[in-house]
């Protein structure tokens, strides 16, 4: 099945003040914003929207639609990642976290295993320094210090799969924009990843523009040191929404998170407090929630435990075996900060 989406990098450099000019349009403002952000699939669009926005742009319709194959995972071996927003290969995937919430860590965590798996990985290097950047850095096989520089490494290594990763600047300046357009005019679709090294994208509706996977950090499971802290709520990727993987994969990551979110609503009423009949819910989230956590390969000497990859149709089997209660008896702590159970 073909893939399409909404070309926004192009559609974003020929009208800058998309949402006013839409509105002036007569288009609705949030229709437009779910196109960008694929929160309505392209597929289910009015042809009339379509002909508006390629009249905004002064182009064709077709020029604002890029087709492809259908979209594909890569797996990372990072459970949270991989059954909640897995990873879509050629896509866009944006971090929202504050500083000092591990995405630096989660960035270089990836590239270390992506480098291990047969990947080029690409850093358009920010100007200020920041704390954990060099994480970033000491795994990054190419370290680029601009657009230029970025656009004539990555075409030196095109018949290789790339994984481009850049900061929230390059978005709001339209630099990055502008590189994916010179790389996919010569064939070449890195997987692109987007941090926020100032924090600001917590607060911004949509951070990034058009993204294909979306990355929430979890302040109160940073507070209570749960690592990598992706919020399984509000994490999501098109591969989820889309249903492009498996069915399995699919119940399993809606079953889960079902339990997690009502798990944290008991939380927040407060231990004391959880009826009876809630009990187990609550018991089987805790359990869950510590599963989820998960030493890295890059922090191995500084935490004392060694780094683990758990593959996704293992990680589905735990977490149906937690689900169905086969491990009521187990004690939190043994499922914390582990590989695959039993392992």
């Amino acid at each position: 099945m073909e893939y399409i989406r909404l070309n926004v990098e192009f559609l974003r450099q020929r009208v800058p003040n998309l949402t006013v000019a839409a509105a002036a349009a007569g288009l609705r403002p949030a229709t437009v914003s779910n196109l960008c952000t694929g929160k309505i699939p392209l597929a289910r669009a009015e042809v009339r929207t379509l002909i508006a926005l390629a009249d905004l742009a002064e182009c064709s319709v077709d020029e604002l639609i890029v087709r492809g194959n259908a979209a594909e995972m890569v797996e990372t071996g990072i459970k949270a990642i991989d059954l909640f927003a897995p990873l879509t290969r050629g896509g866009t995937i944006g971090f929202v976290a504050r500083p000092g919430m591990g995405q630096l860590v989660l960035l270089a965590e990836i590239f270390h295993r992506m480098n291990r798996n047969g990947y080029q990985t690409f850093f358009l290097k920010p100007k200020e320094e920041t704390v954990g950047l060099s994480d970033v850095i000491n795994e990054t096989k190419f370290v680029c210090h601009s657009r230029l520089d970025a656009f004539e490494k990555i075409q030196q290594m095109s018949k290789l799969p790339i994984f481009l990763a850049a900061d929230r600047q390059t978005v709001i300046t339209g630099e990055i924009y502008s590189l994916l357009e010179n790389l996919r005019e010569k064939g070449i679709s890195p997987t692109t990843l987007l941090v926020d090294l100032i924090g600001e994208a917590v607060d911004e509706q949509e951070p990034y523009g058009p993204l294909d996977t979306l990355w929430q950090f979890d302040a109160d499971l940073v507070s209570r040191k749960i690592y990598p802290a992706i919020n399984p709520l509000y994490s999501t990727s098109i591969l989820i929404e889309g249903a492009h993987l498996a069915k399995a994969h699919l119940q399993t990551q809606q079953q889960a998170k079902k339990l997690l979110r009502r798990y944290r609503e008991l939380r927040f009423l407060g231990i004391d407090r959880i009826p009876a009949s809630d009990q187990e819910t609550y018991h089987r989230g805790l359990r869950l929630e510590a599963y989820f956590s998960q030493p890295f390969m890059i922090t191995a000497s500084l935490i004392k435990k060694q780094g683990v990859s758990v593959p996704l149709q293992t990680t589905i089997k735990d977490v149906q075996r937690i689900l169905i209660g086969a491990l009521d008896d187990e004690e939190v702590e043994s499922l914390s900060y582990i590989g695959k159970i039993g392992g």
